[in-house]
């Protein structure tokens, strides 16, 4: 069986819920392993092996965390070559943050090897190929595609599949990279670790609740948040809230902003804009509030309420209380 080789992003020994996504898709199509990077690896590793990695590549080199993205591209060029010549490679999974497509661009460019990006899933095609199904034109229509040559690098979208754990023992091997001066012509001068908000991050949660212009002022999002904290969500915000500076830019979700793809999706207050559209129409669920019974967003929705959200949600959120009770 080919190696299917997913690339971890892992700072603190643990595995984050998208990368043991990739590890159940990779489970799915051929023999998992994992490459990580950095001094938490050998932790990292025995994570990665709970959902099913049988190999795990370690590049503890503090040069591929020191510089920007091109050592750990060089590091996974490498461990392909390795992966292609012990039994073949069908594929390396990375997940769609923006590192992820940087680095998966890059190494599709070194190991001459096709790439598919925003996938929502990954299976084996005929004559061993993976075949990704992908949202395409800002998620108006889903395609089946599949690469012509090389193995298929494959960016997923978080909340592909649920993470299904598969406990094995990875066999671990210490990796030496002769890194190129490429690779440090871009250092990482400082970093500053962002506030938490206690919520999930917005790009990887199962549940994201949204608000748009229709919230009438920045002292409207205190009820969106307030609807979030009760569902355990990740905030989001349409870009018109944005761009009238009520909510922060990282909390965009959209076209121009985050790509979302939860279990359950909260528009409350958002037309509906294609804008707005093509960053979470891939959600599961759709819930959408709004007092304009025209509003495009409706077409999309699951469920649709019309009426006066300032009444509509706290309904809601005291239902939710009394269900919890």
């Amino acid at each position: 069986m080919s190696h299917v080789l997913v690339v971890v992003e892992a700072t603190d020994g643990s595995i984050p819920k998208p990368t043991q996504e990739l590890l159940t898709l990779a489970s799915r199509i051929g023999s998992p392993a994992v490459v990580v990077f950095g001094s938490n690896g050998q932790k990292a590793a025995e994570a990665a092996g709970a959902f099913g990695a049988e190999k795990a590549f370690l590049v503890e080199d503090a040069t591929a965390e020191e510089y920007l993205v091109v050592p750990q591209a060089e590091a996974i060029a490498q461990i392909a070559k390795t992966l292609t010549d012990d039994g073949g490679l069908a594929a390396i999974l990375f997940t769609a943050s923006s590192d992820g497509r940087e680095i998966a661009a890059r190494v599709a460019v070194k190991i001459d090897a096709g790439l598919l990006t925003d996938a929502v899933d990954v299976r084996a095609g005929d004559n061993g190929g993976v075949v990704a199904v992908q949202n395409v034109f800002a998620a108006s229509f889903v395609v089946e595609a599949t690469v012509t040559h090389g193995p298929a690098i494959v960016v997923v979208k978080p909340n592909a599949v649920a993470p299904e754990p598969k406990a094995v023992t990875p066999v671990v091997e210490n990796v030496t990279v002769a890194f190129s001066d490429l690779a440090k012509s871009a250092k990482i001068t400082g970093r500053t670790e962002r506030a938490s908000t206690g919520r999930p991050e917005l790009a990887d949660a199962a549940i994201v609740v949204s608000g748009g212009r229709g919230l009438g002022s920045a002292d409207g999002f205190q009820l969106i948040e307030g609807l979030a904290d009760q569902l355990g969500a990740a905030v989001g915000a349409s870009r018109a809230a944005v761009d009238a500076g009520w909510y922060s830019h990282a909390n965009q979700v959209g076209q121009t902003g985050k790509t979302v793809s939860p279990q359950l999706y909260f528009a409350i207050g958002i037309s509906g804009a294609i804008q707005h559209r093509a960053g979470m129409q891939t959600a599961k669920t759709v819930v959408a509030i709004n007092k304009d019974e025209e509003a495009p967003i409706f077409e999309l929705a699951d469920y649709g309420i019309v009426g006066d959200l300032n009444a509509v949600v706290p309904q809601l959120q005291a239902e939710i209380t009394k269900r919890k009770s």
